[in-house]
């Protein structure tokens, strides 16, 4: 038994991503699989020909290499199909009767069931949380093939309100070990206290000793530096362990800590190793980071104790054209975009991260809020959320599995990325209420003939003693809401007391006296900032925060204005695949900061000024006709609907980027800047200059006569000057290919990303224009697919082939195993590109 560090609030901690890269010890189980959608309940048998079986490498989504379809497929989870799918992999092991072998899968979508050799092995029904199983009892002797089987049934293809993906989607490893070892996910660290100076480092190791027989043995652990000096070392006396698990902690100050944060995310590594005279029997490596985190219900978030907004992100696990298996390379891109563009923290919505997206968080230093459930109890209506009218076989999600399984799979997912310093927050649900009715007729805010306010933007029509009275007069469900939650916030502090518990409540004038928010650290606040000052005078404290919000700026402007606000989670950072249904062709959900190719969108660069210190001018503009802003009575530009920028929801209203108008004689230019003022310049003549405190919605706005040429708008700010500028094209002459990265492993993983942009005779971009791009490929490469960011657009995306949007596209590609030069160009019609060249080694 071990002792927790219980300290309320205030949660200091040392945490770190557990990634054990001892090669005996683990091996990377990805490649060389086989894998078919024809094959039903038998696959598994040792002796089936599987010869003909398509090859495959994981992590793999099979769901993404099926075109859209709105006949077959369903909006909820993007217009791709499900199925029943089967992986095989044959494989030999060299292991010693004193071995034992696991699999580790990081996540599978969705209820699996394994065998090995013909013999079951077991199931996991959840596709998000990791689990392993050990394989010892059904291995073949060393050097004898072995079968594993995995069947993976989505069948239930309309289970989810996002698109999920199905396959094993996420990395899959082989762990060998000594029968006395460290376990998978076997270490926790943390920090009791953190300083400049000196921070105490504690980790609790666990050992298993699986031999019939007490074994003796030290613990040794070494602790190395961000540069990779070792640091500390600490030894533990000899220890004697009869057959069974125990817990042993070990505790080293290090002086002048390298500390983790947003902007430094140094990594410590913690070496672990079981020694038995002179050998080690099993090597464990930690990689952490050394920080604290408070929560302060007057003043806010505390990182390293110095006072910062949580300037997050919402986040569902696609990565766009790559489905659910998505690369660490495109994991990487996409957050470097949204880290430029000021973001420091991302909520996982709704379900754990995967094992790599978390690394990069620790690495790149983003603060994580990773999430357990959409469900509960009772299930969501995954076409039409609120309503929860729906009952068949194919939407039928996690709910179904809750009762049996919840404990497991949080516990999992706890244990393997508990370690992590990006994850500060442990997320027990997200919008719950709406699957408990008493919630939703407690509020007042439904079917009450006596209020005519509106939900989005009123605040309760209820006292909260009405709300109490209302909720408690109407008979309760099997299951309460108030229970699920504590729960299932004491299994969370069961393993890790060092984060706070939080949850989104989407409800939370019911949730504060329903007795949901009784379980939480954090009350999470899902587009309710109307709210903030509401719960600050009945809930004094209660720490509450945004955690879903729209990306407007109406929504940063109330958290700026209060301290007691830690910080936001605006939905989404990117758009996402899904949650559309009856939209066809729509088949994501466009409200991100950039869209599915991770293209920025107006409201990114509005982000960009909110959140970055750093100097940044964005144009774009529209017609007087379509404009939301008009020439007022005095001559300067305002909205054709006064104060409507305050109730602007999640998706930016259309705007204009290029400078290609025809008949208009007028427009209207909108300049989004953090500069304190900016001049605008069509041609090179001023169109005059303008102070960002004149504008309450923080957009510059000039009404312009149009005139073709060059529109630039220049600013300083902070001694820095800076311009940016749209020129009117004319018609595409040649494509213009840019890349990433020129060089790539031959490791079958690594990626490059290739924008492929339409320019004029001038080498203008031109983006008023569109065309069919082809994309030629020479050389060890696979293509991953192409995408023009549309949310709109139903083109496959395992194609070289696509139409631009906005005169662009982005093609995918990934290194083999095969070293090599590889050439990359593009065509339309008789429109030609430049050639990109990689070295793939």
């Amino acid at each position: 038994m071990i002792n927790k560090i219980t300290i309320g609030l205030l949660f200091f901690l040392m945490i770190g991503c557990q990634s054990v890269q001892d090669s005996k010890r683990e091996s990377d189980f990805n490649f060389g699989w086989k894998f078919s959608l024809e094959h039903a309940n038998e696959a598994y048998a040792v002796n089936l020909d599987d010869s003909a079986w398509r090859e495959v490498n994981l992590p793999h989504d099979w769901s993404i290499e099926f075109p859209f379809d709105s006949i077959k497929g369903e909006g909820c989870t993007g217009y791709l199909p499900g199925g029943l799918g089967w992986y095989r992999k044959h494989f030999t092991v060299n292991a010693s009767a004193d071995e034992l072998t696991y699999v580790l899968f990081d996540g599978v979508y969705n209820n699996s069931e394994v065998w090995l050799n013909g013999k079951r092995v077991g199931e996991h029904p959840y596709g998000y949380s990791p689990f392993y199983f050990d394989l010892t009892p059904y291995l073949n002797p060393t050097g004898k093939d072995n079968v594993l089987a995995v069947k993976v049934d989505h069948t239930r293809y309309a289970d989810s309100r996002w698109y999920t993906g199905s396959g094993i989607y996420r990395n899959v490893k082989l762990v060998s070990v000594n029968k006395l070892h460290i376990p998978i996910w076997g270490s926790f660290i943390t920090t009791p206290k953190v300083s400049v100076e000196q921070a105490s480092v504690s980790i609790d190791i666990t050992v298993d000793n699986d031999f019939d027989t007490e074994k003796s043995f030290k613990i040794i652990t070494e602790f190395y530096s961000p540069k990779g000096n070792k640091v500390k070392e600490i030894a533990s006396d000899d220890i004697e362990l009869v057959s069974g698990t125990k817990t042993f902690n070990q505790t080293v100050e290090i002086d002048q800590p390298e500390l983790w944060s947003v902007d430094t995310p140094n990594l410590y590594k913690a070496v672990s190793k079981i020694v038995q005279g002179e050998n080690s029997v099993d090597v464990y490596e930690s990689t952490f980071g050394i920080r604290s985190i408070r929560f302060d219900k007057e003043e806010g978030f505390f990182l390293n104790d110095v006072n910062m907004k949580i300037k997050g992100v919402c986040q569902h696990h696609d990565g766009g054209l790559v489905g659910a298996a998505v690369p660490k390379g495109v994991w990487k891109r996409r957050l470097q975009i949204l880290k430029d563009g000021g973001c420091n923290a991302l909520r996982i919505a709704h379900n754990p991260a995967s094992e790599e997206l978390l690394e990069l968080c620790d690495e790149m230093g983003f603060l994580v809020q990773d999430e357990f459930f959409d469900e509960w109890d009772y299930p969501k209506d995954k076409r039409d959320n609120m309503n929860e009218t729906h009952d068949d076989y194919i939407s039928r999600g996690y709910g179904e599995h809750f009762q049996k399984w919840a404990q497991f799979d949080l516990k999992n997912t706890m244990l393997a990325h508990r370690n992590h310093p990006s994850v500060f927050q442990w997320s027990i649900g997200n919008e719950i209420e709406w699957t408990y009715p008493r919630n939703k007729k407690a509020t007042g805010f439904f079917n009450n003939m006596d209020w005519q306010g509106g939900y989005f933007w009123s605040q309760p029509p209820f006292s909260p003693e009405k709300i109490r009275a209302e909720y408690n007069k109407m008979p309760a469900l099997e299951h309460t809401i108030g229970e699920t939650a504590n729960k299932l916030a004491t299994w969370t502090k069961e393993l890790d007391t060092s984060r706070p518990v939080i949850a989104n409540c989407i409800l939370p004038s019911a949730s504060f006296e329903s007795g949901y928010t009784d379980a939480l650290d954090i009350v999470g606040f899902s587009y309710r900032r109307v709210m903030y000052d509401y719960a600050k005078k009945y809930y004094p404290n209660k720490i509450v925060m945004g955690t879903e919000n729209l990306g407007q700026w109406h929504e940063w402007k109330a958290i700026e204005e209060r301290p007691f606000v830690s910080g936001t989670f605006l939905w989404t950072g990117t758009d996402y695949l899904g949650e559309t249904n009856g939209r066809w062709p729509q088949k994501a959900t466009a409200s991100g900061l950039v869209d599915l190719a991770a293209f920025p969108k107006p409201s990114y660069h509005m982000y960009k000024t909110l959140w970055s210190n750093e100097p940044h001018i964005y144009i774009c503009s529209n017609s007087t006709k379509d404009s939301n802003y008009k020439v007022g009575e005095s001559g300067n530009v305002v909205e054709k609907k006064a104060g409507a920028w305050e109730h602007a929801l999640w998706e930016w209203y259309d705007v204009i980027e290029h400078w290609n108008y025809t008949d208009e004689k007028n427009v209207i230019v909108e300049v989004i800047s953090n500069c304190p003022e900016v001049e605008l310049f069509l041609n090179g003549e001023s169109m005059g200059i303008k102070s960002l405190s004149s504008f309450d919605d923080r957009i510059y706005k000039w009404a312009v006569p149009y005139s073709k040429g060059k529109l630039e708008a220049k600013g300083v700010k902070d001694g820095k000057e800076i311009s940016s500028q749209i020129v009117t094209s004319t018609e595409p002459v040649s494509i213009q290919l840019s890349v990433d990265k020129t060089s790539l492993n031959a490791d079958g993983y690594e990626v490059a990303h290739i924008i492929a942009q339409l320019h004029d005779k001038d080498n203008n971009p031109v983006i008023v224009s569109e065309a069919s791009i082809s994309f030629e490929l020479d050389g060890a490469i696979k293509l991953l697919g192409v995408d023009n960011g549309s949310a709109k657009s139903t083109q496959t995306y395992q194609s070289n082939t696509v139409y631009t949007n906005k005169g662009r596209c982005l093609l995918i590609v990934q290194s083999t195993t095969k070293a090599g030069s590889v050439d990359i160009s593009a065509s339309s019609n008789a429109i030609k590109s430049n050639v990109i060249k990689l070295t793939v080694k």
